[in-house]
């Protein structure tokens, strides 16, 4: 049996439901699962426990075209532990609604991260995220609205759109299981 870490960087609580999700396909299978974020992650980290995971995840979100600076300062204080386990990545982010941009090597947020860090998961993964203009901030329902409308995306403010494929998390879960 294995140790699983899921770590989860979020804003609106998407890329935390995909971890969850995937958490549920690893302990179905019997194997032990810790799901945190990414300031849980650091912590745990710092007490020396990412040595006690067999396989570690990292799922991390977009916002205005970025990862949270907080996740490359993460991945590179703790590289070396990274590269140690059989370890995955995965970002959300809506770019990813569109078919010709929802793997690695087709999604810009990926490669773009692929780019700025020297960790070489063995794993990687690109989910379309969800717009939930209800919850937002007037000034990101504005901006992202804005977004939308220039990308062809649902521009309708009192709307929620998730565009999630949950059999393509699932597949990824099973994937990260395999992982050796």
């Amino acid at each position: 049996m294995s140790n699983y870490l899921i770590i989860y960087s979020t804003v609106d609580g998407q890329t935390r439901a995909i971890c969850e999700a995937i958490k549920a396909v690893v302990v179905n299978a019997g194997e032990q699962v810790e799901l945190v974020s990414l300031a849980q992650a650091n912590a745990l980290s710092q007490a020396g426990r990412l040595a006690d995971f067999d396989k570690i995840l990292i799922g991390a979100s977009i916002r205005y075209g970025k990862h949270r600076p907080q996740l490359f300062e993460f991945i590179t204080q703790y590289q070396i532990e990274l590269e140690r386990a059989k370890s995955g990545f995965f970002t959300v982010n809506v770019v990813a609604r569109k078919p010709e941009k929802n793997t690695p090597d087709t999604n810009p947020y990926m490669q773009k991260f692929l780019t700025l860090t020297k960790w070489q998961p063995k794993l990687l993964g690109v989910f379309a995220g969800k717009i939930d203009y209800p919850k937002y901030r007037t000034i990101d329902r504005v901006m992202i609205r804005f977004i939308m409308w220039m990308t062809k995306g649902p521009t309708d403010t009192s709307g929620t759109y998730e565009f999630t494929d949950w059999n393509k998390v699932d597949e990824f879960a099973k994937g990260f299981l395999a992982l050796k």
